[in-house]
């Protein structure tokens, strides 16, 4: 019988692996500074403006004092504790509030990664044996290409050919005795995890992106919807053995909804694989949104990533080799906590890994 992890299980373990323990203690720290970048440079009135531009004030070294000239715009406490770029822009705040942003982007992008997945893994696990006819096929297309119109404002055609969708599922039930299965649901959701897995992600994103307006939403939405394979993937394969254990088997006998029995039976007890997966998926969005910022195709100006500042430092490197150091050592030491801490809550949640 599989030993249930519980959450003070979880830290107890977690505490006796240093490696782990310093990753948490780090991540901690991570949230910390993200929540003190929100507080100090947000608002039109900020205590640490990242945006003020002092061009007297340039590359300069961290721990230097500012002019005793500039009283009205000079930074807290009056000393640059990371130095300046080539504007003249507190490093310190630039990075606090790019730690906002590369939180946000990380777990927003996951998150959303992990409903789809949850979703699509679900359904594949739980209802894959049974089929989609033509019905169902035809209906999901007419559905898709009528969202389509809708999104390029042909508000007739698509209201149209979008009903006819939606009569296409109402009238399944009567079409059933000629509805023939074409293929499985598990076929057709896996061969489109094939299908998105074959694409190169980061080279998608950056197609999608290039697309699509500059915007911090939509770097999260597009980091979201190419990163939900591996979630589905873990969900299905959790299903699947779950779907002939006993406490299923007896939720059926007792007549439990499919709603209940997949939401407060089976998904619980298949989270596991999916909060590692979450945990070293934030890092990959972190990382992708830094290299998106570090290309010019991330979060627009004027809000401060890592990577930007890293862009924008890579023309000093010799003049200036804090605007590169800086930036490029807090994405190393987050990186990497993420990573410690997943490798350790997957050995903890996996005890077979121990060994």
């Amino acid at each position: 019988m599989k030993e249930r992890v519980t959450g003070i299980s979880i830290f107890k373990e977690l505490f006796k692996d240093p490696l782990g323990a310093s990753g948490f203690f780090l991540l901690i720290c991570f949230f910390l500074v993200s929540l003190l970048g929100i507080f100090l440079t947000a608002g039109k009135d900020p205590i640490l403006d990242p945006k003020q531009v002092r061009l007297h004030e340039k590359l300069r070294p961290p721990l230097s004092r500012a002019s005793p000239d500039a009283l009205e715009d000079s930074p807290l406490f009056g000393i640059y504790l990371l130095g300046t770029d080539d504007l003249g822009r507190d490093v310190f705040a630039r990075m606090l509030q790019g730690a906002y942003v590369s939180m946000s982007v990380g777990f927003v992008s996951v998150g959303l990664a992990v409903v789809i997945g949850i979703i699509l893994g679900g359904i594949s696990g739980y209802f894959g044996e049974r089929s989609i006819g033509w019905v169902t096929l035809l209906s999901m297309s007419l559905c898709g290409a009528g969202a389509y119109f809708l999104k390029e404002s042909h508000i007739l055609i698509g209201l149209s050919i979008l009903l006819l969708g939606i009569m296409g599922f109402l009238l399944k039930p009567r079409l059933l005795p000629i509805d023939r299965g074409l293929f499985s649901i598990d076929t057709f959701i896996m061969r489109l995890v094939d299908i998105m897995l074959c694409f190169p992600s980061f080279f998608l994103i950056l197609t999608v992106v290039a697309l699509l307006p500059p915007s911090i939403y939509n770097i999260m939405v597009v980091i979201g919807l190419t990163s939900w394979m591996g979630t589905a993937r873990f969900v299905r394969a959790e299903f699947l053995a779950l779907r002939e254990q006993e406490f299923v088997k007896a939720a059926k006998v007792l007549g439990l909804s499919h709603f209940r029995i997949i939401f407060f039976h089976m998904l619980p007890n298949a989270m596991g694989p999916v909060l590692v997966s979450a945990t070293l998926g934030v890092a990959s969005a972190i990382l992708v949104e830094a290299g998106l910022s570090f290309l010019g195709l991330g979060v627009p100006p004027p809000h401060a990533t890592w990577g930007n500042i890293l862009s924008d430092g890579k023309n000093y490197l010799f003049d200036a080799p804090w605007l590169t150091f800086v930036p490029g050592t807090a994405i190393l030491v987050v990186v990497l906590s993420f990573n410690l801490f997943g490798e350790s809550l997957r050995e903890i949640i996996n005890p077979r890994l121990k060994a």
